[in-house]
């Protein structure tokens, strides 16, 4: 669900470049490529086997040629010449390293804890690869929205609008360059109706390949 959130929520024209930080799979990037024609999306992802599922799928859903999949460490730069990018999608892993329970399975810990990067280091690297005037989205925990926001002032990305998912403990942040907080809260999108079931906006969204307005 968070992929699919997250590239519903990238406001992505025709032409546009698209930098997908933790790519996994690749589903963020094919889902904005399902939606928006003539863009072009690059996955950075740490995992081989998950790069090398993201290039399959990409075959698989006849987007090859918009949709490609770097790895790469985001503990390091950027390999020379990529970008810089007119959005930057990100899906961070969630858990800080020094209170995680990670899982056993290595795959789904790098997924889920923070490991060579944390989020600090995510959100210079997501910001360094922008435009100047690009945009910055990011789908997270609520518990660690201030720190997200904090990092994202000292960086001068400080024009953030905020856009809770109740009742998931997630939220979207939009990042533009500025000096200093300008914050903004969204409406927030509900997602599930009182009996459990997704609500008409939630299911426009999720299984009809909606764009999910900020």
């Amino acid at each position: 669900m968070d992929a699919v959130l997250l590239a519903a929520a990238a406001d992505v024209k025709p032409g546009e470049s698209v930098l997908d930080l933790g790519a996994g799979v690749g589903a963020v990037g094919l889902c904005v490529a399902a939606r928006v024609p003539g863009c072009t999306i690059t996955g950075i992802e740490l995992q081989p086997a998950l790069a090398a599922l993201a290039e399959r799928n990409a075959v698989l859903n006849d987007g090859a040629d918009r949709v490609r999949t770097v790895v790469h460490d985001l503990a390091h730069p950027l390999p020379p010449g990529m970008g810089p990018f007119d959005h930057v999608v990100t899906n961070p892993p969630y858990l800080p390293a020094a209170v995680a329970d990670p899982s056993p399975d290595r795959s789904k810990a790098l997924a889920t804890v923070e490991s060579s990067a944390d989020l600090a280091r995510w959100l210079t690297v997501a910001t360094d690869a922008l435009e100047p005037a690009g945009t910055l989205l990011v789908i997270h925990r609520s518990d660690r929205l201030e720190e997200i926001v904090g990092a994202l002032v000292r960086l001068g990305w400080g024009d953030v609008t905020v856009k809770r998912l109740p009742p998931a403990a997630r939220v979207l942040v939009r990042a533009r360059r500025a000096d200093g907080l300008r914050r903004h809260d969204a409406p927030p999108l509900i997602l599930h109706r009182p009996d459990g079931g997704y609500t008409d906006e939630a299911e426009a969204i999720l299984r009809h390949g909606q764009p999910l307005a900020f």
